[in-house]
């Protein structure tokens, strides 16, 4: 059984590095570069990135509801951050290549705005079987995250999955299936994504990039003087 177990995490773990690099392609063709922070619809994105059902729509895209459980044992929802601006990723805490990269940059991010009220951050597993309220506290304390602000989440599969298909665009279909105990049908990306006040996608980020992060924070400034709808 553990030996199953190594090699499915090794599996995921090459998926996860092919799926880094093929989005690294798609950022230097400039895919997710949006210095104007023009707001971003399904069609402005790559197809596999998009549910289906959303592939046509160019205006009007808002973050849908969601109901998971943070790091806390708290149930969090849309409500908790609409009206924030907000940054959004998808993760695992096993995750041994570009997880531990992005958080650290997470970490910048959320020192710039300690502060900040009307800045919230959200980090969803991809791997809820494994990253449990406990796993996810024991992470979240590791990279310095700041209760009310910082949510590592978790919840049902098939919840967290429809975030990221239908709101977020944070996963795609996996390269690799069937994998095992470790494994989805979904890898991660590399990016951030940045949320205005009114729900609306308004910038992706390499996550792994430091000079990415740092366009991030700044543009994050220029949200948070934007007024609500």
């Amino acid at each position: 059984m553990k030996k199953t177990f190594f090699i499915a995490f090794f599996i995921l773990s090459v998926a996860i590095t092919i799926g880094y690099y093929i989005n690294k392609k798609a950022l230097e063709k400039n895919v997710y570069k949006n210095n104007n922070l023009a707001v971003i619809n399904p069609n402005d994105l790559p197809e596999e990135m998009v549910d289906p059902s959303l592939l046509n729509v160019g205006f009007g895209h808002e973050i849908q509801d969601f109901s998971l459980t943070n790091q806390y044992g708290e149930k969090i929802t849309l409500s908790h951050v609409k009206g924030n601006v907000f940054i959004a990723e998808y993760f695992f805490t096993t995750c041994p290549t570009i997880c531990p990269i992005m958080n650290k940059q997470m970490q910048r991010v959320q020192n710039s705005f300690i502060n900040e009220k009307n800045v919230s951050i959200l980090s969803f597993t991809v791997h809820p079987e494994v990253d449990t309220v406990e796993q996810l506290l024991r992470y979240a304390k590791k990279h310095g995250a700041k209760k009310g602000q910082w949510h590592f989440l978790t919840g049902k599969k098939e919840k967290l999955y429809e975030s990221a298909r239908k709101s977020f665009f944070l996963l795609k279909p996996a390269e690799v299936k069937n994998q095992g105990d470790v494994g989805s049908d979904f890898i991660h990306t590399n990016n951030f994504v940045l949320i205005d006040k009114n729900l609306q996608i308004r910038g992706y980020y390499d996550g792994t990039n430091k000079k990415e992060v740092s366009k991030l924070i700044t543009d994050v400034k220029t949200l948070l003087k934007e007024p609500k709808n």
